[in-house]
């Protein structure tokens, strides 16, 4: 598993019974997660400045303990993240993915060539400006108006050239279909799809239905000389090898690399390991 240990303005406090403790800035916050399923003595007398509650009819609310920003900023390293107490329990950032950013802009400063990157499900652009900060430029796709707009934020508050940076609100799959009549290419490919969600205009979207034939299309506007694609999943009961055996039927057979996939995490003060998630991918030679 690759842990994400790098971060000076997160930290994963405590975990217990379905909940974790975490410090976002100056803000401890309490949020419900499912792969907690153990007990940790004295949780309940952490401190915290938020809860969220969740609803037995779906979704859930914030309790605010003490006062809290509505809009904060964390950093890591020179990446800069506006952070918010979203409807469901989120708050912009899935710091896990630090490691991805870490692998993204490492491969994209050692290719010393120009790189495209298109990055799809984009969310609030993690890997945008992880991408953009290394040189790259990005486009970058999202169903979510709202969300783009904070990915804008993101951009401008990491000091990144946003000329570099081409934002759309529209549904993955269409979007891709129309690079491949229109010609374009990319170096690199990354996307985070959902389990299940809605495209711009109301598409579905079912991972185990339409990912392989998401990725299929990928495949087509993948350059020459493509330098990674990366599939991220939150997906329970989907297997990192799933992931693998798509992108060796798809996108090694047309280009000779390197396939790998890893479970993602966070490890807590208490040093308890948090899984977070799986990935894979692929990378030129």
């Amino acid at each position: 598993m690759l842990i994400a240990d790098k971060w000076e303005d997160y930290k994963l406090i405590k975990t217990s019974h379905g909940e974790k403790i975490e410090l976002w800035g100056n803000y401890l916050l309490r949020r419900p997660d499912p792969q907690i399923i153990w007990d940790n003595d004295n949780f309940n007398s952490e401190k915290y400045d938020a809860i969220y509650h969740r609803s037995n009819q779906g979704g859930g609310y914030w309790e605010i303990k003490n006062k809290i920003a509505d809009r904060w900023e964390i950093k890591y390293n020179d990446l800069v993240f506006n952070v918010k107490l979203m409807g469901f329990k989120h708050t912009g950032v899935f710091p896990e993915q630090a490691v991805n950013w870490d692998y993204m802009i490492n491969k994209i400063k050692k290719s010393k060539r120009p790189i495209k990157v298109l990055n799809l499900f984009a969310y609030t652009g993690g890997a945008t400006i992880a991408c953009l900060s290394a040189g790259a430029e990005v486009t970058h796709i999202d169903s979510s108006k709202g969300i783009v707009e904070w990915a804008k934020e993101n951009v401008k508050s990491s000091h990144l050239d946003e000329t570099k940076v081409r934002y759309l609100v529209d549904d993955v799959q269409k979007f891709v279909q129309r690079e491949i009549r229109r010609g374009n290419k990319y170096d690199a490919i990354i996307m985070d799809p959902p389990s299940f969600g809605r495209g711009s205009n109301k598409e579905l979207w079912k991972l185990e239905e339409h990912l392989y034939n998401l990725v299929s299309l990928c495949s087509e506007i993948l350059s020459d000389s493509p330098l990674f694609f990366i599939i991220n999943s939150y997906t329970t009961g989907i297997s990192k090898t799933v992931l693998e055996n798509v992108l060796y039927l798809l996108i090694n057979n047309k280009y000779s690399g390197i396939i790998s996939s890893d479970e993602i995490g966070l490890l807590s003060e208490e040093k308890l390991i948090l899984p977070c998630g799986i990935y894979a991918r692929w990378e030129e030679k």
